[in-house]
């Protein structure tokens, strides 16, 4: 402490108020300066970001034209079963047929973007399994808007979505966004089903990932989760959410999941907050969790993939984003910047005990 008081006096006896005074105004002038150059450099990196966003469209472009996905790539009519485990989205996955065949069935597009993918993974696990037949009770988390509700529905399956309470204020971004569920309205896809069959086979309610009820307990042959265990809270939250419920599930059920998944399998990661992102170690524990509880993981495939697109990483603003200064491309979507940190989607299959 004597030392610092020490140095600051000298700084003081070098430099009289009218020399300070210059300083300050040097400062000032400096500052002034690194500020407009800090806006050129923002504004630098928008345009670059506009750039690579402009570059991943041309070669998404060119690979729809190749008829390997886009809108002119051949949906095959037969699903297939291929022996789908879990495994991180691919630019692969987009362009094969099992995919391409639940595309043609939903209604859309087979594009480079990563919730295609989600989608079209859950509906494979599930025909996989045989759990696409009349009859079978299906529990659904986090639904949002969500369509496959409607459309497992129409196949027969008697149908519980869920989501948070609205009145909850956690819920409240997702209402602002459209992206929570809670009404029939929002769940209802007319093209895939007629009312009066959603009405017989789609209940809606309230539920807590973080707090599932004791009565939801022993009662569903599979359950599914999109992209939602990342919004538990934290890492650990997300985790517990995915043991937990197992519960649900009579013996033999099946749950499959979506979640956010870090590329970096050792460096930093969110671990707690709104969205969270979960590492390689962090699926491994979970698959020791479920283990020891009777449970089965199917084995995950942690390749990130070979094509060109799973090289790409898009960059913020994504669609939807207000205040875009630039009318930014629909870029290829497979993996995004989250953080400062390259992450994609990764699917999870697990069978209950029994």
């Amino acid at each position: 402490m004597l030392d610092r008081l020490l140095s600051i006096a000298k700084v003081l006896r070098r430099n009289t108020p009218a020399r300070l005074h210059d300083r300050l105004q040097t400062a000032q002038k400096t500052s002034h300066v690194a500020f407009r150059t800090a806006e050129e450099a923002a504004r630098m990196a928008e345009v670059a970001g506009w750039n690579t966003k402009v570059m991943g469209s041309s070669i998404a472009a060119r690979l729809y034209e190749s008829g390997r996905a886009g809108p002119g790539a051949p949906l095959p009519p037969q699903a297939a079963s291929i022996g789908l485990g879990g495994r991180l989205c691919r630019q692969e996955d987009i362009e094969a047929d099992w995919l391409r065949h639940w595309c043609g069935r939903v209604g859309f597009a087979p594009l480079y973007h990563r919730k295609v993918w989600e989608d079209c993974f859950a509906l494979q696990v599930l025909h996989e399994h045989g759990m696409m037949t009349p009859g079978r009770r299906g529990l659904g988390f986090a639904v949002g808007e969500e369509w496959l509700p409607s459309f497992l529905a129409a196949r027969g399956a008697e149908i519980l979505a869920t989501d948070l309470d609205a009145e909850d204020g956690r819920a409240s971004t997702w209402i602002a966004t459209d992206q929570h569920g809670g009404r029939a309205e929002a769940l209802f896809k007319p093209r895939l089903i007629h009312r009066e069959t959603f009405d017989a086979r789609v209940a809606l309610r309230a539920v807590d990932m973080n707090a599932i009820p004791e009565d939801l307990h022993g009662g569903f042959d599979f359950l599914w989760s999109i992209c939602s265990f990342e919004h538990c809270g934290s890492i650990g939250q997300g985790l517990d959410f995915v043991v937990e419920a197992m519960k649900c599930l009579r013996p033999g059920g099946l749950a499959v999941h979506t979640t956010e998944f870090n590329l970096d399998p050792a460096g930093a990661t969110i671990e707690d907050g709104p969205t969270v992102l979960f590492q390689r170690h962090h699926i491994e524990e979970l698959a020791r969790r479920l283990e020891a509880e009777g449970h089965h993981m199917l084995p995950v495939d942690f390749s990130p993939g070979a094509g060109v697109l799973d090289a790409f990483v898009d960059l913020p603003p994504y669609p939807g984003t207000p205040g875009m200064s630039l009318p930014y491309p629909d870029s290829p979507h497979l993996r995004l910047l989250i953080g400062g940190m390259v992450a994609t989607s990764i699917g999870l299959v697990i069978r209950k005990a029994g």
